[in-house]
């Protein structure tokens, strides 16, 4: 009877090594296909920036999404920043913006960044986007051009 149950046990198991790989790779295209159609991963990107305040934020979204290099730019408020600079521990409230973009844009966006900001050394850290919603993807795209 151990035997009977030990030769299961195996079988299942091998049969769980073979198919289980196989049925991930199908799930992965499928739910890649479903979230983003025909979507190159790493196309767009979402680019951070902190700013010390909300109008600071607001008048920065506005010249990435005005010159094309922004397509959506979000604010979020009351985030509190601890972080070292010339060897002191600071602590300070600042707002984040959430910024969708063309992967191919990223130099402009954060040379147009830099010239708008107050920081001497302002932060700009992005992310490809790997999938997603694909009409809001599409929409990216439509708004932001790809570089000349």
């Amino acid at each position: 009877m151990l035997a009977n149950k030990t030769t299961l046990v195996l079988v299942v198991f091998g049969l769980a090594g073979i198919y289980m790989p196989l049925l991930a790779s199908i799930s992965r295209r499928l739910l890649s296909t479903m979230a983003s159609g025909n979507y190159v991963a790493g196309t767009h990107s979402m680019a951070y920036v902190t700013a010390p305040n909300q109008d600071v934020a607001k008048k920065i979204a506005g010249i990435l999404v005005k010159n094309k290099l922004a397509a959506c730019v979000n604010i979020i408020p009351n985030i509190v920043s601890v972080y070292e600079w010339k060897e002191e521990i600071n602590e300070d409230p600042e707002v984040l913006m959430v910024i969708k973009t063309r992967t191919s844009r990223l130099e402009e966006m954060t040379a147009m960044v830099k010239e708008n900001h107050p920081y001497e050394v302002c932060e700009v850290i992005s992310s490809p986007i790997a999938q997603g919603n694909a009409p809001y993807l599409d929409w990216i795209g439509e708004i932001v051009p790809e570089k000349k």
